[in-house]
């Protein structure tokens, strides 16, 4: 995880499931209180994706565009990873990048 003033990224390998969701949510809330506004969750290494995952992006995203911050999500490599986000058309909900912010 990279930290730079109000500015995180949180970079994901494997399954996002029911099992890591948990994970990834406390680390959001985690950085979210400590003053985190601008959030990249780098998905490149995320083979699969299921709705407990995509709830947590999905609170995520909410949570900062509320208080004014943005979260944007480096698209998986992988074609089953990605595919979930364009049967959801949740590609046309989050930001989503090739690469992540700086590369």
């Amino acid at each position: 995880m990279d930290e730079a003033v109000g500015a995180a990224t949180v970079a994901l390998k494997g399954r996002l499931d029911s099992l890591e969701a948990q994970g990834l949510r406390d680390t959001v809330r985690r950085l979210i209180s400590s003053g985190c506004k601008r959030m990249a969750i780098d998905l490149t290494e995320v083979t699969f994706i299921d709705s407990a995952g995509l709830a947590v992006l999905v609170r995520t995203h909410r949570e900062l565009q509320a208080s004014g911050g943005e979260l944007v999500l480096i698209r998986p490599s992988g074609e089953n990873a990605n595919r979930i986000f364009q049967l959801t058309q949740f590609d046309q909900i989050f930001t989503m990048r090739d690469a992540a912010p700086g590369e």
